[in-house]
C-alpha cells in the first residue's frame, strides 16, 4: 500500500470544483493543445537556454506528479530551453528547499507554504496551483460510520494525524461542530484501523486512502474538506520571491512546459499513470489500478474547473486565493493574498502564449 500523509508540520510541512461537466469535453478539446509548437522563444527569435533545473515534489513519484512526467518524457522541458530538470522526490519540506535555493520550484499546497509565510516571514510565493480543489476528505465506510453529511459525525470516532490537528479543528470551527459531540482519535497514517471497523472515519486523502478502501471493495463513503468549510488550493507551485524578480524567465520558461505537460496527462490519465507505474515510480509499491483511479479523479474532479476551462491551467481566481486565506485564518493564521501568491509571472506566460489555453476554448 502507499504510504499515507498528513499536512501541517509547522516544523516541515509535508502537505496537503468537482469536475464541471468536463470529463467528455477534455478528450477533443486538449488535444489541439497538445499538438502545438512547444518551443519558447527568446527576444531574437531564438530559443531560449535556462541551462538545468530543479524541482521538490512533496510526496513520492506516484501518480500525483503526472503532468511533471509527461513534460518531461514529451520534452517539454527541453524544448523550453532546459538542459535537464531533476524532479526530486519526497516526503519532504518544498518550502525548506526552495528557501535554502537547492531547487528552483517547490510542489505542496497552499497551507503549509501560508503557514511558513506567516509565522517565519518566509520569502516565498505561490505563482500556480495544480489542484484548484484540495483533496482532504473525512474518510468512512458505508457500513460502518457513512459519514455523508456534517450531522453524520455526530457521535463518531474520527481518527485523526498529528500533523492534521490543525486543519481539523479548523474544520469543527468553521462548520461549528462542538468537539465534544464526537472523539478525536490521534492515530499514525496506516488506515487499517479504519478499514478494521476500529473507527468511524479517518483523516485521510481522496487521491490515497480514499482509493485503497475502493480497491478492497470496502465502499467508501467522502467527505471532502473542500465541500464543507474549508476550500484551499493544492499542488501549489512555490518558488523564492529572489526568483520572481531575478529568473523570471526561467520560471515562465518552467510553468510552460508544466502546462503543457499537466494538458497531456488530463487528456490521457491512463497513459499517464503506466508512465509513472514503469518509469518515474517503479521503486515504490504502486499498482496501476491505483495510480490510473488517482490520475483520474485528478483530471475530473481536482485539476479542471470553470476557471481553468476559461483562463487556462494552474490559475487562481481572486475568490479561490480568498478561500484559501480564509483557511488559514481558520487555522489561527493570519496572512494576506498578496503574501502568498504571485500570478503575475502565469498572466505573462498566458499572454505570450495563447495556444495554451486553446484546450478550453
Amino acid at each position: 500500500m502507499t504510504p499515507s500523509r498528513g499536512l501541517i508540520n509547522h516544523r516541515s510541512a509535508t502537505r496537503v470544483v468537482r469536475g464541471v461537466a468536463v470529463a467528455a469535453a477534455l478528450t477533443l478539446s486538449l488535444a489541439a493543445c497538445a499538438g502545438s509548437d512547444p518551443e519558447v522563444a527568446g527576444a531574437d527569435g531564438a530559443t531560449a537556454s535556462f541551462g538545468d533545473a530543479s524541482i521538490q515534489f512533496s510526496w513520492i513519484k506516484n501518480a500525483e506528479f503526472m503532468g511533471e512526467y509527461l513534460a518531461d518524457a514529451n520534452g517539454y522541458f527541453s524544448a523550453a530551453g532546459f538542459d535537464s530538470v531533476d524532479m526530486i522526490e519526497g516526503p519532504a519540506s518544498i518550502e525548506a528547499a526552495v528557501i535554502s535555493g537547492n531547487v528552483d520550484m517547490g510542489i505542496g499546497n497552499a497551507i503549509s507554504t501560508g503557514t511558513i509565510i506567516a509565522n517565519e516571514g518566509a520569502p516565498l510565493k505561490i505563482i500556480g496551483a495544480t489542484y484548484q480543489k484540495n483533496p482532504f476528505t473525512i474518510l468512512s465506510l458505508a457500513d460502518k460510520g457513512n459519514i455523508a453529511s456534517l450531522d453524520d459525525l455526530t457521535g463518531k470516532t474520527i481518527g485523526v494525524q498529528a500533523s492534521n490537528l490543525s486543519l481539523w479543528e479548523a474544520f469543527l470551527e468553521i462548520n461549528d461542530i462542538d468537539e465534544n459531540s464526537l472523539t478525536t482519535l490521534p492515530v499514525q497514517y496506516d488506515p487499517t484501523p479504519l478499514f478494521n471497523g476500529e473507527v468511524d472515519g479517518w483523516f485521510s486523502y481522496l487521491t490515497n486512502e480514499s482509493i485503497d478502501a475502493e480497491l478492497l471493495g470496502l465502499d467508501p463513503v467522502n467527505l471532502p474538506l473542500a465541500d464543507f468549510g474549508l476550500p484551499f488550493v493544492a499542488e501549489t507551485l512555490t518558488v523564492t520571491d529572489d526568483a520572481i524578480k531575478n529568473d523570471r524567465e526561467k520560471l515562465k520558461a518552467l510553468l510552460v512546459a508544466e502546462i503543457r505537460g499537466w494538458t497531456d496527462a488530463i487528456n490521457d490519465p491512463e497513459a499517464a499513470a503506466q508512465l509513472t507505474l514503469e518509469t518515474y515510480g517503479p521503486t515504490f509499491d504502486l499498482t496501476i489500478e491505483k495510480e490510473t483511479r488517482q490520475a483520474e479523479i485528478q483530471s475530473v474532479d481536482l485539476v479542471v474547473s470553470a476557471d481553468t476551462l476559461t483562463n487556462g491551467l494552474f490559475t487562481i481566481s481572486d475568490q479561490l486565493q480568498q478561500q484559501s486565506i480564509d483557511t488559514l485564518a481558520a487555522t489561527g493564521l493570519t496572512i494576506t493574498a498578496s503574501q502568498l501568491f504571485d500570478l503575475t509571472l502565469l498572466d505573462e506566460v498566458y499572454a505570450e502564449n495563447p495556444d495554451l489555453v486553446a484546450y478550453s476554448k
